[in-house]
């Protein structure tokens, strides 16, 4: 189950858990659309993969057992480890390959 990590990694913008302009990679770190957009270029500066829209989750209970009231978001921030300048370096280096071909 995805974590829904409540902010971006590279801005600190508060992601919450209906946000739909949060994005993901494959190991779900988590990033605004706009930092996606404009400063990683596509490219995540963790792993090198590409971003999706993160899904949306549920805040009613459609099926017993399940939503955000069973299953809350992460109220675990994060931010990048790496420095401006090297996370603009990875993009640079990779942005021209599509996330399929990385």
């Amino acid at each position: 189950m995805l974590d829904l990590r409540p902010n971006c990694e590279c801005c600190d913008t508060d992601l919450p858990p209906d946000a739909t302009h949060a994005r993901i990679c494959s190991y779900e770190c988590t990033f605004c659309a706009d930092c996606v957009d404009t400063v990683l270029h596509n490219v995540c500066p963790n792993c090198g993969g590409g971003f999706q829209p993160r899904p949306i989750r549920p805040r009613g209970e459609w099926r017993p057992g399940e939503g955000l009231r069973h299953h809350p978001a992460s109220t675990q921030r994060r931010s990048l480890r790496f420095s401006r300048d090297a996370v603009t370096a990875f993009s640079q280096s990779l942005r021209h390959l599509p996330p399929e071909q990385r």
